[in-house]
């Protein structure tokens, strides 16, 4: 299954659902951590591109299934 094309503000709502919370913010990148010690970084962008959304996808220690359920 591939990943839509998803912005900040639906990668951040679905973060939200799995604990995560904006920690800080530094320029146009949100900082979200879950706080047991992962921790990732947001640009706000209209349009993420799917190299990018895997990365925070894995910072995060979600697969790309869970991220999706999510969603």
């Amino acid at each position: 299954m591939s990943l839509p094309v998803l912005g900040w503000r639906e990668v951040l709502g679905a973060l939200k659902k799995k604990g995560f919370y904006p920690s800080r913010q530094r320029g146009s990148h949100i900082i979200v951590e879950n706080g047991q010690g992962l921790w990732s970084s947001v640009p706000r962008k209209d349009e993420l591109g799917k190299g990018l959304l895997l990365s925070i996808i894995n910072d995060c220690g979600l697969t790309k299934e869970e991220f999706l359920e999510l969603l």
